[in-house]
Order: structure tokens, then C-alpha cells, then sequence
């Protein structure tokens, strides 16, 4: 018979959160931003988010065609299309939102790896390429899966608008779209979120 002490039992119970806690911010190996849950109900989340540091494009033009072609962009400029040619590791999600400069402009996102600052990370070749820190928000999530298509997207927008309503949020920007699977993943595979600011 195997006995437990408390003290091996305690150290479990903290390797456990630990873990635990290191797959919060991870999806299949992947880094992912950090954010707090306050309140989880069915697909629904709403996340105080954390701050991190992002590397972002503009690109005009349709919602499908933007995003593809940021991607095309910061995915030069990760595996070592910059300065020093030093490549850096992939996170999760990429993420779109509408650009603040104007109507069918998007700003596509990178998450940079936490073991980055600003002065560590190396200079991208194209002036195209900015740097950002996030600040923190919260935000009302839903999550689906499927594929990025507007259709898609869209409707899953209109359930998070009548479930910030429902619980008598104001929406204060967004959408924010996070897409955390590749292309080539099957559909009902993938994780897809899309956001809300709410205040």
C-alpha cells in the first residue's frame, strides 16, 4: 500500500496548478495570451485580459483577402525576415480587428513570446511592421468552430451582441476575431473566438 504524507500531497497538489496554469496560456505547444476569467457560461467568456506585446499590419481590403495577407507579412517577419534574421516562435491566436484608420482597413496580430521586449525584439525590414503593447480590457468571448468565412463569423457576432446585451453590458469596440487553428485544420477542429470590448 502506498502512503501519501501531506507534504508529498501538498507538492502534488502544487505541481498540479502549475501545470494546470502553464496550459491556460498555451494551445497544441503554442504561446498564448494571458487573461483571467471572470465568469465562464456555455461558449460564452468574459476575460480580463493581460497586457502583451504584439506585432501588427494594416491591410486594406475584404475581411478573407486582409487577413491572409497580413498573416503572409508578420509570418516573413517571424521566421526571419528582419534585421538580424533571427527567427521567432509561433503563438496562437492570429488575430484581426478593424483598424482604427478607416472603413475595410484591418489590423492583423502576432503575439510576440513572452521572453521578448521591445528592445529584444529585432527590426523589421518593411516599415509595415509595428510594435504594440496591449492594454488591459475586458472583454466578452464567445467561442465556436467552423470556418473563418464571414458567414460564419457573423453569426456567432450577432449571439456575443445578444449575450452582452442580455447580461446588460455596454459594447465599447470590437469585433475582435482570434483564429487559432491553421487552414489545412479540419473545420469542426478548429478553435475560433471572436470579442467584444465591454464596459
Amino acid at each position: 500500500m502506498i502512503r501519501i504524507t501531506h507534504t508529498a500531497l501538498i507538492v502534488v497538489m502544487f505541481v498540479t496548478s502549475l501545470a494546470i496554469a502553464a496550459r491556460a496560456d498555451m494551445y497544441k505547444g503554442y504561446e498564448t495570451p494571458r487573461y483571467e476569467v471572470v465568469d465562464a457560461s456555455g461558449d460564452f467568456e468574459l476575460r480580463r485580459t493581460l497586457p502583451h506585446l504584439v506585432a501588427e499590419v494594416s491591410v486594406a481590403g475584404d475581411r478573407e483577402g486582409a487577413i491572409g495577407r497580413g498573416f503572409r507579412v508578420l509570418a516573413d517577419y517571424i521566421f526571419g525576415g528582419n534585421a538580424t534574421g533571427e527567427k521567432i516562435a509561433m503563438t496562437s491566436p492570429v488575430t484581426q480587428l478593424p483598424a482604427a484608420t478607416g472603413k475595410d482597413v484591418w489590423t492583423v496580430r502576432f503575439m510576440m513570446p513572452e521572453s521578448y521586449d521591445l528592445d529584444r525584439l529585432p527590426a523589421p525590414k518593411t516599415e509595415a511592421v509595428r510594435f504594440v503593447e496591449t492594454r488591459p480590457e475586458t472583454h466578452l468571448v464567445i467561442r465556436f468552430s467552423g470556418r473563418w468565412q464571414d458567414g460564419n463569423l457573423s453569426g456567432h457576432e450577432a449571439d456575443l451582441r445578444a449575450e452582452a446585451a442580455r447580461r446588460g453590458l455596454s459594447i465599447t469596440g470590437g469585433p475582435i476575431y482570434h483564429f487559432y487553428d491553421g487552414p489545412f485544420t479540419l473545420p469542426w477542429n478548429r478553435r475560433n473566438e471572436i470579442a467584444v470590448i465591454v464596459g
